[in-house]
C-alpha cells in the first residue's frame, strides 16, 4: 500500500515536471516568430501547445533512454526506487522554476538528469550511474548540439541574406520569411513534443520498473503517452513569458529570415536527436540557433553579456539539481516520512516562487517590447499599414526607435507618391474623355505650387 503511494506521487510530481517543462520551453519554438511579429503571442502558444502534443505520439526512442539506460540494473532490479526518483523529479522542477523565474532558458532535461542522478547515487552509489550512456546519450550531445544549430543557423542566415539581396533599389521580400517563420516555428513545436514529452515518459516507466510493476527494457504504456502529451501541452499553453523575452529580444534582435533560419536549424537538430535516442536539452539547441543566427546576419549584434548569463545556467544545470535531488533523496530514503516531508518542502518552494514572480509579471502583453517587434517588421517591410503603438500600464505609448521611425517615414512617402500616381492616372482619363481640360502643368507641379 506505501509503495503504491509512493508511485502515484512520484507519477503527480513527474506530470508537473513535464507541464514546467511546457512552459519552460514553450520560447524555444514561439519567442522568434513572435518577436517578428509573425504570429501574435497567444496564437504562437497555442499553436505550440496543438503541436506538442502530436509530437509526443510520434516516438518513445528517447523514453527508452530513460528508462531502460540510464540507471543500471542490479540483482534486485533497477538501482534506484521510486522514493529516489520522488527526491530526483524535485531537484528537476525547483531548478526549472529558479531558472523560469530569472528568464533564464536552461536546459529542462539536464535539470532532469541531474535531479534523478544526483538521487540514484545517494540511493545506490555511483555504480547506479551507465557512464557510457550518460557521456555518448547526454554529455556529447549537450556540447555538442548547440555548436551544431549554432553553426548550421549561421549558415542558413548568410544563404538567406545572399539569396534575397538586392541592388537595383527594389523591396528585397524578406518579409515574406515571416509566412515561413510559421512552418519552420510549428516544426520546432512538433520536434519538441517528440524529444521533450518522452523524457517524462521515461521517468514514469522507470517508477513503474523500479516498482516491479512494469517489466524491465519495455517501453512506456500507452496511458503514460497520454498523460505526458497532455501535461505538456497544457504546460506550453500557459506560456513561459519570462523566457520568450529573453530567447526573442535578449540575446539579438531578430528578423524575419534570420528567425527563419534559426527554427529551420533548431527543428533539424532536435528531429535528428530524437531518432537516434539522444535526450539533448532543446533550449540549448534553440539558444544556439538564435546566436548564430545573429553572428550571420550582418549589422547585427549579440548581447554577449546575456550569452554568459544563459552559459553559466546551462553550466551549473547538472550540478545544481544533483543537488537538490540528492538532498531530497537523502530525506526521502528515511520512508514515507521522508517523502512526506519532501513533498511539503517541494510545495512549499513551488507556491513561494509563482508568489515571487506575481510581483514582476510578464505575460503575452509584455513579453516583447512593442518598439522591438515594430522595428523588426518595419526594417524588412513586412507591413504596409502603420504600427499600432500600444498603451503600457502607466499610460504611456511605447516609442518607435530611430530606425523604425525611419522606416515610417518612407512608407508614408512611398504612399503619397501612389497617391499623386493614381490621380495623375484618373486625371489623364477625364481629360481624354473630354471631360475636364487637362492643366498645362502635371497636376504633381500644380500640387506643389499650390502648398
Amino acid at each position: 500500500m506505501e509503495l503504491t503511494i509512493i508511485v502515484l506521487l512520484v507519477i503527480v510530481l513527474a506530470l508537473f515536471f513535464d507541464f514546467t517543462n511546457g512552459f519552460h520551453d514553450t520560447a524555444n519554438a514561439m519567442a522568434t516568430p513572435i518577436a517578428t511579429g509573425a504570429l501574435k503571442p497567444k496564437t504562437a502558444v497555442m499553436l505550440a501547445a496543438i503541436l506538442n502534443l502530436v509530437g509526443a505520439f510520434l516516438s518513445t526512442e528517447v523514453a527508452k533512454t530513460i528508462s531502460g539506460g540510464l540507471i543500471n540494473e542490479g540483482g534486485g532490479g533497477v538501482l534506484i526506487t521510486p522514493e529516489l526518483i520522488f527526491a530526483g523529479l524535485i531537484g528537476a522542477i525547483v531548478w526549472n522554476l529558479v531558472t523560469w523565474l530569472y528568464g533564464l532558458p536552461s536546459s529542462s532535461s539536464h535539470a532532469l538528469f541531474g535531479g534523478l542522478i544526483g538521487a540514484a547515487i545517494v540511493g545506490a552509489g555511483v555504480a547506479a550511474i551507465n557512464g557510457g550512456v550518460f557521456l555518448s546519450k547526454i554529455l556529447i550531445p549537450m556540447v555538442a548540439a548547440p555548436l551544431t544549430a549554432g553553426i548550421v543557423a549561421f549558415t542558413a542566415t548568410k544563404v538567406a541574406y545572399a539569396i534575397t539581396r538586392r541592388h537595383d533599389g527594389k523591396k528585397d521580400g524578406r518579409g515574406r520569411f515571416r509566412y515561413a517563420q510559421i512552418a519552420s516555428s510549428s516544426l520546432i513545436a512538433l520536434a519538441h513534443g517528440t524529444n521533450d514529452a518522452q523524457k517524462t515518459m521515461g521517468v514514469i516507466t522507470l517508477t513503474l520498473v523500479a516498482a516491479n510493476m512494469q517489466e524491465p527494457g519495455t517501453g512506456p504504456h500507452i496511458w503514460v503517452v497520454v498523460a505526458c502529451a497532455l501535461a505538456i501541452a497544457i504546460g506550453t499553453y500557459s506560456g513561459g513569458w519570462r523566457i520568450i523575452r529573453t530567447l526573442g529580444s535578449g540575446l539579438t534582435q531578430v528578423k524575419p529570415a534570420q528567425g527563419f533560419a534559426a527554427e529551420t536549424s533548431t527543428a533539424a537538430t532536435i528531429l535528428a536527436s530524437s531518432h537516434l535516442g539522444f535526450a539533448l536539452s532543446t533550449t540549448q539547441v534553440a539558444s544556439g540557433s538564435v546566436i548564430g543566427s545573429g553572428l550571420g546576419r550582418r549589422g547585427s549584434s549579440v548581447r554577449w553579456r546575456t550569452v554568459g548569463r544563459i552559459a553559466s545556467g546551462w553550466l551549473f544545470t547538472l550540478p545544481a539539481s544533483g543537488v537538490v535531488g540528492a538532498i531530497a533523496a537523502a530525506i526521502a530514503h528515511t520512508g514515507m516520512v521522508g517523502v512526506i516531508i519532501d513533498a511539503v518542502l517541494g510545495l512549499a518552494f513551488i507556491v513561494f516562487i509563482f508568489w515571487r514572480s506575481s510581483r514582476n509579471k510578464v505575460d503575452h502583453a509584455n513579453a516583447i517590447p512593442v518598439p522591438d517587434v515594430a522595428e523588426s517588421g518595419y526594417a524588412v517591410r513586412i507591413r504596409k499599414g502603420k504600427v499600432k503603438q500600444i498603451k503600457t500600464k502607466t499610460g504611456s505609448i511605447s516609442p518607435l526607435t530611430s530606425v523604425a521611425q525611419a522606416a515610417v517615414r518612407d512608407d508614408d512617402a512611398a504612399r503619397d507618391a501612389v497617391k499623386a500616381a493614381r490621380d495623375d492616372a484618373q486625371l489623364a482619363e477625364a481629360a481624354a474623355q473630354g471631360e475636364v481640360q487637362r492643366p498645362s502643368a502635371t497636376s504633381a507641379e500644380q500640387r506643389e505650387g499650390d502648398r
